[in-house]
């Protein structure tokens, strides 16, 4: 009789991992590139469209790379002499392979026409060699242990590091899509604003002309400004008013928080009364009515505490497959986790490197992506205490990075008997499309938004 023990036994054992055998690589092709690199300008041309030092397998090969580049850069001749006197100036021509290596890289080379050819399977092992080592660093997460979601995203990270070793060029003769610039043009024309996502504001959307796919919108403010209710607003002009998918990566409020403000707004409800249980007859009326747009709505509220901008991203694209996406909201960025920080990590880099990320992924998404940001002290210590971008907490690479930083300030938070009171600036300190601007909007915090000074 058999039992699960000899069943258990007859299993076979899985066969080890194979991180001894040797990389993908291709050294001939190597050679023919740097031989053809020294036979060719034109070539060098070509494969520096293509490749870089750091593509090539062999050490040596990347070292005389540099050599013909340099030269290259510099506008002198390259062949054999020069790039052999360079490796010696540079005490490289050891290292490179010998004095005689310039000219016995040319010998190998069977033509110069095919250094392009060459290239791109040079890249190719590069690709690969990159998928070899990242699964091979997964893999030494997955045994070191340690919190699983931490390790899943620095594995995820790994991947994509892999998988990007070259971005597609958006290179074209200037002229190449003239048709389609004229049709832009015709169809702006026609309906006399930019298609962006609008904003919700007239004066903000007649100045950006909405917010735009690859842009990284900052919307900062010192905590209890508003800056949340400004990106709540975009979000229901987005998807509410005009029926354009949008999400929300709420990292302080919960998902029912954020439909608790929404409703208050779109229904003119008092929050108190909603969150207090205490809404009135005409309340529940105007809830009534709002309740169809609520939910018809095509947004989603992620409300996953601790997200990375690598898993943020991940959600966007899954949505953006399923059915569209137009507008990404991340509220706020300084409650991101940076996914691999460790002890003794600088803070101020952790944020300089989300912020990037941030701005790579609206570019990658095609989508505006607008980050809330808390600002430092520095406004309380000024006499107006208006914000400037250089009150951008923890990093000034946000303001780099950013397209548009829009700092919201209220006068009355500050001074109860401001002649200003329920008035709120949305100061734009930087408009990589246009001038600085100051615009003024109505101050409606009681039903969680913020609306054009026509509407009071």
């Amino acid at each position: 009789m058999t039992t699960d023990t000899d069943l258990w036994n007859e299993v076979p054992a899985a066969a080890p991992l194979a991180f001894d055998r040797a990389l993908p690589q291709d050294s001939e092709a190597e050679q023919s590139v740097l031989g053809g690199m020294m036979l060719s300008s034109d070539a060098i041309a070509e494969v520096l469209d293509i490749l870089k030092g750091r593509e090539f397998y062999r050490p040596s090969h990347e070292i005389v790379f540099a050599a013909i580049t340099a030269l290259y850069g510099k506008g002198e001749p390259v062949d054999p002499i020069t790039v052999t006197n360079r490796l010696r100036e540079t005490g490289l021509i050891e290292r490179a392979g010998g004095i005689n290596i310039a000219f016995e890289l040319v010998q190998a080379t069977p033509t110069a026409a095919n250094a392009s050819y060459y290239a791109e399977i040079v890249r190719e092992k590069a690709i690969l060699r990159s998928i070899v080592k990242a699964g091979t660093s997964i893999v030494q997460l997955g045994y070191a242990g340690g919190d699983a979601n931490e390790t899943a995203d620095a594995a995820m990270a790994e991947l994509n590091t892999a998988v990007q070793v070259r971005e597609d060029a958006d290179s074209a003769l200037l002229g190449a899509d003239a048709e389609d610039m004229v049709s832009e043009l015709e169809e702006l024309q026609r309906n006399g604003r930019a298609q962006g996502v609008p904003t919700g504001f007239t004066d903000l959307d007649s100045l950006t002309h909405g917010l735009h796919p690859g842009q990284m919108v900052i919307v900062a403010g010192r905590p209890a400004m508003g800056k949340s209710t400004l990106g709540v607003d975009m979000l229901r002009a987005c998807a509410i008013r005009h029926n354009r998918p949008a999400v929300m990566f709420s990292l302080e409020m919960s998902r029912r928080d954020v439909q608790h403000r929404i409703m208050s707004a779109e229904a003119r409800i008092g929050l108190h009364h909603i969150r207090g249980g205490t809404m009135t007859d005409s309340d529940w009326t105007r809830y009534a009515e709002a309740l169809p747009r609520f939910t018809a709505a095509p947004l989603t509220i992620d409300a996953t505490p601790g997200q990375t901008v690598m898993q943020i991203k991940a959600r966007s694209r899954k949505l953006k497959q399923q059915g569209g996406l137009d507008l990404v909201v991340i509220d706020y960025l300084q409650l991101l986790e940076s996914g691999m920080s460790r002890r003794g990590d600088n803070r101020q880099q952790e944020v300089s490197d989300m912020s990037r990320n941030v701005k790579l992924m609206a570019m990658e998404l095609e989508v505006p992506v607008v980050v809330l940001c808390q600002l430092n002290r520095g406004p309380e210590q000024r006499q107006d205490k208006k914000p400037v971008v250089s009150d951008l907490r923890e990093s000034g690479s946000l303001e780099q990075d950013a397209d548009l930083v829009i700092l919201v300030h209220r006068e009355d938070a500050y001074d109860r008997e401001s002649a200003r009171a329920g008035e709120v600036d949305l100061i734009l300190g930087k408009h990589r499309n246009g001038a600085p601007a100051v615009i003024t909007v109505a101050n409606q915090l009681h039903y969680s938004r913020f609306v054009d000074m026509a509407h009071t």
